[in-house]
């Protein structure tokens, strides 16, 4: 292959996802070109092809993929009760979540618009709504609603504000999750 890529697994077609989004990442998705993957990978056009017909092909199944846990946490919430623990057990298994999910959540924030075009923003955002739903009681004050909402997105917070700030990535997903945590348990208290 003859670069430093280490492909987090193994089948060809996962292998193309992880050299595709690292290059997306470091040329812009507008720049690469699916010679250029196939190059990085050391394989033809025709077996790239046999995968993948185009990049929007890769994408839209990068973010079936990695989507997927989050999809099967929403499934597997709605099946336990509604109480305080399990709110804290579904923020544990969505900050896990993100994190597995990091450069594609990366991907989607520096492609906005090529997101827009494929219709995957719609698609996010039907996922939250349906976390937020996991959280919020319908007949919660508004300010409760708002603590849900906002313990939801304090875990978006490590992949993007974060970021920048000084400290150990464990340590800042740690801090991350216990405020996300705080905020559940207190909208949980005020609507129980």
């Amino acid at each position: 292959m003859g670069t430093s890529r280490q492909p987090r697994r193994g089948d060809t077609r996962q292998r193309i996802q992880d050299v595709a989004l690292e290059l997306f990442a470091e040329q812009g998705y507008e720049k690469t070109s699916l010679r250029e993957i196939a190059e990085a990978l050391d394989v033809t056009k025709a077996a790239l092809y046999y995968h993948f017909k185009t990049k929007e092909d890769i994408v839209v199944s990068l973010f079936t993929d990695l989507t997927r846990p989050i999809d099967e946490l929403i499934e597997w919430a709605r099946e336990q009760p509604r109480t305080l623990e399990t709110k804290k057990e579904v923020l544990r298994r969505y900050g896990a979540a993100l994190h597995n999910a990091a450069p594609l959540f990366r991907f989607m924030q520096e492609n906005q618009a090529t997101l827009r075009e494929l219709s995957i923003g719609e698609s996010f955002k039907d996922r939250m709504i349906g976390m937020l739903a996991l959280f919020r009681e319908p007949d919660a004050a508004i300010v409760d609603q708002v603590r849900c909402f906002s313990a939801l997105f304090t875990m978006h917070a490590t992949m993007y504000a974060m970021r920048d700030v000084e400290g150990d990535p464990e340590e800042k997903r740690e801090a991350v999750l216990e405020v996300a945590l705080d905020l559940i348990t207190q909208a949980h208290h005020a609507q129980g």
